[in-house]
Formats: structure tokens, C-alpha cells, sequence
């Protein structure tokens, strides 16, 4: 592995590592980046670029960069910013270099591909850049579905390009994934109710939360994932086209053709391993941080609405207030004369059922209590036995109708719907008893076509015949 101090320059992160400049060479190195939006390459006159790092430094106020050549004329932010640019161009650094017009002769300054990549870093670094997931998702769509766009070069216009939107969108769920904890707890982070109702309400309409519906929604990976899932497995398939796409990538990434097949078979397999179970696996993940951490915020809502100054709250601070007063003055077992006007605790005209409160422990016995019995006679018994069989007698118990199959039944060994007596409601509960225990007893229950109509009730109609015997 190349080493990356061998890729840049020794001092490249020297401006950025430490002392009070810092910050001034990071916007400094910012602000000559956005110049060049407007341009068609990462080249612009001199002059142009001295005149927007001088308007920063005087914008900032800032006449004296430690370090670099001090002006002894006074404040001359043009002189401080060409000292900025050539500390930029030196070889230590190397985010700049400095060109002549062949033509002209006027000086330019290019941004060298190190420094562009700073810039960009540092901006991502400071303002990140919402992603579009569900983008990914339909660019492989597209891809798969127009095969004329790749059939020329089918690996590097088709299978990478659709294996790295697969690996972007899974970095940048990761990424979700991982940090969404950060996102909603900036959300809850305030000390009123106003200003986290008015963050919870910027979350739901921001940004994140409507690309997160159209993740789930309009681009639900489910509408795409069959088709795309069949056209990777056709181009595993298909002999000539995975041919095709092992000479490409053999070509592409300069390797031998047995890595090459290797290789393609691998980007196909993780493509679909990707859309099938990890993308799953990782939406389910920031679907419960996002259930978890909302419930915390709604948690901390309601916290906070206690605290409010309303009128709840100054009657809890009031009571806390007149108890710590009354413990301090030794009142601790009724309220005194002169405070008893403050409350109407005689009059219960607003108690109502929500009003009771149930103790939270249940209360122990703490002394023993006898009771007298009433001793039974031997008729009070008899009674009480007779009650409880008759209400522990089952007459559709699985014993009982299994006699009743048998009887019914007789020798045959299958019996019909239309044969069982149903005339009476006792008879249709039987019958119904004897399908519900049948498989236990030893029957198989077959249903079959058409209806019974018994008792003002619509009965499916079945057969029950004999199990075989072990």
C-alpha cells in the first residue's frame, strides 16, 4: 500500500494543524475554491484571485497573519494577500501553483488536484451535502432497464457503474445509520418547549425526513428490487454476456482474466446480496432509531411542558414551597390556622373516579385476625357437591364425544354431515364438539362442497371417517 505522505506534500496539512491561522487559511483556501464555479477549469488570472482573498481579510479585519511578511506601509491587504497565495504555491504546501499565459504573459494560479480535494473536504466538513438515496436506487434501475447504453461496453457503462451506485447508497445509509443518533439529538437538545416543538417541527419538514419518505415511498427499493434482482441474475447466466464482461474488466482494471471472472461474479453476488438483505437489514435499523429517538423527544416534551411556568406548574411550586416551609418551622403534622384559608380541603365538589389514587405497594398484614366459621351440616355439604359437579360436568368434553362418534358411527367407517342429528340445539353442539375434538380422538375432519342450513346457522359440509390404526 502507498504510503500518502509519498502521494503529497510534506507541510500539505501544516497550514491546518495548529497556531492562530488556522481558521484564516481554511477560509482563505475556500473562498479561492469558489471562484473557480463559474470557470471552465481550475484556472484563473492572478490578479482575480489576490482580490478576493483581500476582500476577505478586510471584510475580517484582519491585518496580521503570523508568520507571514508584515507590511511596514501600514494595512495593505492586497500585499497580505499575495503573501497568502505564496505561502498556498510553495512545494511545502502545494494546495496552489503559479502559471505564466504563454500568450499574455499575465500570471495565473491553478488549484492543484490535492487542493481541490481539500477545499472539497472542508466544505463537506462544514456544510455536509444532503445525499439523494433514493437516486441511487433508480439510476440502477435505468441502467438495467437501457440495455443499448452498455451494450457496447457492458462492464464498465453497465455492471460498475451499477455496482458503484449500489456501494455509494450503502455507504451513505451507513453513514445514516450511524449518525442519525447525532441528528435527532441536536433536535432535542433545547431547554424550552417553544424551541424543541419548533425543531421537531423543522425535522419533520426538513430535508432528511422527506428524502427519508421517498426512500420508503415513491422509490421503495420493493417496486425495483424483482427486476433488477432478474437482470443481474441474466447477466450471471447468459455465457456471452458474462464473457463480455470478464474481457472488460480485464481490460479496465488491467488484471488476468481469472481474476477478472473472479471479480465480476463478485460485484454481481454483492450487488444482490446488498439489495436484497443488507439494504433491508440497515432500513429496519434507522427505522427503530428514528421510533426510539422520537420517543425520547416526545419524553423530553413532556418534561419540559411540567416545568413550563403554567398554572400546573405554579401550583407544584407553590406546594413544594409552603412543605419545605413547614418542615423548616416544624410543622410537619397539619397545616397551621393561619394558612388553612389558602385551601378548601373540606369541600369535595370536584373530586370525581380520576380524582382516586391507589397505593403503589400493596399493604402488608402486619397483625394477625381470626375470624369465625360457620361450621356445615352434612345436608349443606351434599348440596354444595352436587353444585359443583353439576358445574364441573362438561356434557361436549373430548371423552364424551367420542362415544358419541362411536355410536353414531356405528360399524360404517365414515359419516357424512347430512347423517348426524342436528335437529335440536343440543344435537348441533355435539355435532359441532365432535369436529372440534375428531383429530384427537383418532378422526380426520374433510370438508366439502356446499352448505348445511341447521337451526338458523350456514355449516360447511364434512365427513369424518375413521384414523388408521397403529
Amino acid at each position: 500500500m502507498e504510503n500518502l505522505f509519498h502521494v503529497i506534500p510534506a507541510g500539505f496539512f501544516n497550514c491546518l494543524s495548529g497556531g492562530s491561522n488556522k481558521e484564516i487559511y481554511s477560509d482563505c483556501i475556500q473562498i479561492i475554491y469558489e471562484q473557480y464555479d463559474r470557470e471552465i477549469s481550475y484556472r484563473i488570472a492572478r490578479s482575480h484571485i489576490r482580490d478576493a482573498v483581500a476582500a476577505y481579510l478586510l471584510e475580517n479585519h484582519v491585518d496580521y497573519i503570523e508568520g507571514e511578511e508584515e507590511n511596514s506601509s501600514g494595512k495593505n491587504y492586497n500585499e497580505l494577500a499575495n503573501s497568502v497565495i505564496r505561502r498556498f504555491c510553495s512545494k511545502d504546501v502545494g494546495w496552489l501553483e503559479e502559471d505564466n499565459d504563454d500568450a499574455t504573459y499575465e500570471k495565473h494560479i491553478i488549484m492543484t488536484e490535492q487542493g481541490i480535494l481539500l477545499a472539497e473536504f472542508l466544505q463537506q466538513l462544514k456544510k455536509p451535502e444532503r445525499e439523494e438515496f433514493s437516486s441511487y436506487i433508480y439510476n440502477i434501475y435505468h441502467v438495467l432497464r437501457s440495455e443499448e447504453q452498455w451494450s457496447r461496453d457492458p462492464y464498465v457503462d453497465g455492471l460498475k457503474n451499477i455496482y458503484r451506485n449500489a456501494k455509494w447508497l450503502s455507504k451513505a445509509l451507513k453513514r445514516l445509520a450511524t449518525f442519525i443518533k447525532k441528528i435527532i439529538e441536536r433536535m432535542v437538545q433545547e431547554e424550552s418547549l417553544e424551541s424543541l416543538t419548533e425543531n421537531v417541527l423543522e425535522y419533520c419538514e426538513g430535508d432528511f425526513i422527506r428524502e427519508y419518505a421517498r426512500l420508503i415511498k415513491q422509490q421503495n427499493i420493493h417496486i425495483y428490487r424483482s427486476f433488477i434482482r432478474s437482470k443481474l441474475e441474466a447477466m450471471r447466466g447468459d455465457g456471452e454476456l458474462f464473457e463480455l464482461l470478464v474481457i472488460g474488466c480485464a481490460m479496465e482494471e488491467g488484471v488476468t482474466e481469472e481474476a477478472a471472472e473472479e471479480q465480476v461474479a463478485d460485484m454481481i453476488e454483492r450487488t444482490k446480496g446488498f439489495l436484497s438483505e443488507d439494504y433491508d437489514r440497515i432500513m429496519r435499523d434507522i427505522k427503530h432509531k428514528i421510533n426510539v429517538y422520537l420517543q425520547i423527544a416526545i419524553g423530553r416534551a413532556r418534561f419540559l411542558r411540567n416545568r413550563e411556568a403554567d398554572v400546573r406548574g405554579s401550583v407544584e411550586q407553590t406546594i413544594r414551597y409552603i412543605a419545605e416551609e413547614m418542615e423548616a418551622l416544624g410543622w410537619k403534622k397539619e397545616i397551621p390556622e393561619e394558612m388553612r384559608s389558602l385551601f378548601l380541603l373540606e369541600r369535595n365538589e370536584f373530586i370525581d373516579t380520576g380524582s382516586v389514587r391507589f397505593p403503589r405497594k400493596a399493604q402488608t398484614v402486619r397483625k394477625e385476625t381470626f375470624a369465625g366459621l360457620e361450621e356445615m351440616t352434612a345436608e349443606d355439604l351434599k348440596r354444595a357437591r352436587e353444585a359443583h359437579e353439576r358445574e364441573a360436568c362438561n356434557p361436549y368434553s373430548k371423552e364424551k364425544m367420542k362415544a358419541y362418534l362411536e355410536h353414531s358411527m356405528g360399524t360404517e367407517r365414515r359419516i357424512h354431515s347430512e347423517q348426524l342429528s342436528m335437529e335440536s340445539k343440543r344435537d348441533l353442539l355435539c355435532a359441532l364438539s365432535a369436529v372440534a375434538y375428531g383429530e384427537e380422538n383418532g378422526y380426520e375432519v374433510e370438508p366439502e362442497e356446499g352448505y348445511l342450513e341447521v337451526n338458523q346457522m350456514l355449516l360447511r359440509r364434512f365427513q369424518i371417517k375413521r384414523g388408521e390404526r397403529p
